[in-house]
């Protein structure tokens, strides 16, 4: 990294890749939460020598260069205490660590990368309970004790879905389940020697039936059990796992869904049959060409094979042992895919194809046999051709580390789609016509998703953080994406109320907002299905003799205000964090309690344990409490 480059870190970078500390001579004790946080998760740089102001709102006047004064010794020091007993493992190389002449001042450059799944977790102090950490965009956490013997189960190769479940045994499989595979099994492989097999002795050669010959014991392991169990015996022994599907198309007036798929009674709640009814409803209405394969019709397509390779890959992926949803949701304009769990590869080598480190080999085998996933390596790769194919954006898979879940998001319109860019002209006219491709791409996605980050476009783009920051910086400075929160949690709106030539002012007084929301909101309380949109235009239908300049910040402030009227009406009943992130569809709750919850409480919010504010069984609720 040259001098220049962390200049541009400092004005642009995202700050969860980026912790800067000040140090002359002593190493901060600091550092080594932060070396652990970053290598259990993202990655990131630890610049020493370098202040930063965290109040400072001006993110070119936060951080100040103040020098290290003997940064050979600081990195021998750095070096004998890594080797050492402070950490678990070492995952750094001598290129990691150097230091640069910033402005006739030396800084010392860490440079840490992910560390590999099975090197996880890294952690400080010879303990892994108490000495490991994670980076959050409020900075470096503890992590609990669950995550922690996540990190522990990802570990091992061989996964843990070939665990034996104790007192669960061939009574506890769905045999129509059972028999269905074993049809699609035969059909694909019709001379395999497993055909010969009964059913027990077929589930053990798939790895879905053990035995433990040292203990006696036998049973079905944890993917036989969730493969072909019964309903009931899977709820009994993993309530934490839910499986869900909702279709959001061709809605009407009111509705949630159109269509849904979860635990109904009308049918075995196994992986199996979960497989087969959502990629059935996930394709019914897709395009199917007309191909003859010899005499045969064949109506596969690319992008049947991505939609099959998502449902596999969320399946073989999800971390069982936690508690989470399978959730898929079919929209307008995509589909979208979450399941429990975290990315044991960096998404840069996801992206690349080629790689694999299923969670669950032995479901991923399960899958592979019948002809799903059957090139290991090769899912992703297979949903990105079909994407490119139909000349749709790439698909955005995240981590969510707060909310242990993994998204995958495979969008059914262009990377520049007709209607985003006529929209695009009608709101900035001139301004569209100087914008950069890349600064086109970013604007649409900004409108496509009402918000973006600098995470979100360094995959978009394959761009580094550096060089999308300062794209992001540059339409800032245009007034055509507008910012909000700060640090570590900024997030870009796009501007809806551009006006070519004039300046906005983003410090006025809001005191009219104020009245005119109050107008609005004759009660205290409000329709939690209301959508911010009519808000927005009966607010913007009372306020016309405003003058133009005053519009972004009044929108935002009567968005603000119309979110905290959501949330009170919605913690009528105790909600957790998640489920108030869910029901506002945000995935930072971090930055959801920091903008919305924290400033309600003690006013119109209210902690359920106020003795315990960061237990995950915390709840908030908009009744007071009794006196």
């Amino acid at each position: 990294m040259t001098s220049q480059e962390i200049k541009e870190l400092l004005l642009y970078g995202e700050s969860i890749h980026l912790e800067c500390k000040e140090c002359s001579v002593d190493i901060p004790k600091s550092v080594w939460e932060t070396y652990s946080s970053f290598a259990n998760t993202y990655g990131g740089t630890i610049l020493l020598g370098v202040h930063e102001d965290t109040k400072e709102p001006d993110v070119k006047k936060r951080f100040t260069i103040v020098g290290v004064s003997d940064t050979a010794r600081v990195i021998g020091n750095f070096w004998n205490t890594i080797n050492g007993d402070k950490t678990n493992v070492n995952i750094l190389k001598d290129e990691n660590v150097y230091s640069v002449n910033v402005d006739g001042k030396e800084i010392v450059v860490i440079d840490i990368p992910q560390a590999d799944y099975r090197q996880r977790p890294v952690y400080i102090n010879g303990n892994p309970l108490k000495g490991t950490f994670k980076r959050t965009y409020e900075g470096d956490y503890h992590c609990i004790e669950a995550e922690v013997r996540a990190m522990l189960r990802d570990a091992n190769e061989q996964g843990c879905d070939g665990m034996l479940i104790e007192d669960y045994t061939m009574g506890d499989v769905d045999l129509a389940s059972l028999h269905a595979y074993r049809n699609e099994f035969a059909i694909r492989n019709q001379v395999h020697t497993f055909n010969q097999l009964d059913d027990k002795e077929f589930l053990k050669s798939l790895g879905g039936y053990t035995v433990n010959r040292k203990q006696r014991q036998e049973g079905l392991t944890l993917a036989g059990l969730l493969m072909f169990g019964k309903g009931l015996s899977i709820r009994e022994r993993l309530d934490n796992i839910r499986m869900d599907y909702i279709d959001k198309t061709n809605l009407a007036d009111g509705q949630r869904w159109s269509d849904r798929i979860t635990y109904d009674g009308t049918w075995e709640n196994n992986l199996y049959n979960f497989f087969h009814k959502v990629v059935g409803k996930l394709t019914a209405d897709l395009r199917k060409p007309f191909v003859l394969n010899g005499i045969a019709r064949n109506d596969d397509s690319p992008v049947f094979r991505a939609v099959r390779e998502a449902v596999t890959n969320m399946i073989i992926h999800a971390d069982y042992m936690i508690t989470g949803v399978l959730r898929i949701e079919k929209r307008e304009n995509l589909f979208y895919f979450s399941n429990p769990g975290s990315l044991r590869l960096p998404v840069e080598r996801i992206y690349e194809g080629n790689h694999t480190a299923a969670r669950n080999p032995r479901l991923q085998d399960m899958f592979r046999m019948i002809g799903y996933g059957d090139n290991i390596g090769s899912g992703f790769p297979t949903i990105l051709d079909a994407c490119r194919q139909e000349l749709w954006r790439k698909p955005d898979l995240k981590e969510f580390s707060d909310l242990r879940t993994v998204d995958l998001k495979i969008w059914m319109v262009s990377l520049m789609p007709p209607e985003i860019t006529s929209k695009m002209k009608s709101l900035y006219g001139n301004a569209y016509k100087h914008m950069s491709g890349m600064e086109k791409q970013v604007m649409a996605t900004a409108l496509l998703e009402e918000e973006v980050s600098n995470s979100d476009m360094q995959t978009l783009l394959e761009k580094n953080p550096i060089e999308v920051g300062t794209i992001l910086n540059q339409l800032v400075e245009k007034q055509l994406l507008i910012p909000y929160g700060k640090g570590r949690w900024t997030m870009y709106q796009p501007n809806r109320h551009f006006l070519e030539g004039t300046a906005q002012d983003t410090a006025q007084d809001t005191a009219q907002v104020d009245t005119t929301y109050n107008t609005v909101y004759q009660k205290d309380t409000i329709n939690p299905i209301q959508d911010t949109a009519q808000v927005t235009a009966q607010v913007t239908a009372q306020e016309t003799t405003q003058v133009t300049t005053q519009v972004t910040t009044q929108e935002k402030s009567i968005r603000i205000q119309h979110q905290e009227k959501l949330i009170i009406g919605y913690c009528k009943e105790p909600r957790t964090l998640k489920d108030i992130a869910a029901y506002l569809n945000y995935k930072n709750t971090r930055w959801l309690r920091e903008t919305y919850i924290t400033p309600l409480l003690g006013k119109k919010l209210w902690m359920t344990s106020p003795d315990k504010p960061r237990s995950s069984n915390q709840r908030y609720t908009s009744i007071p409490p009794k006196e």
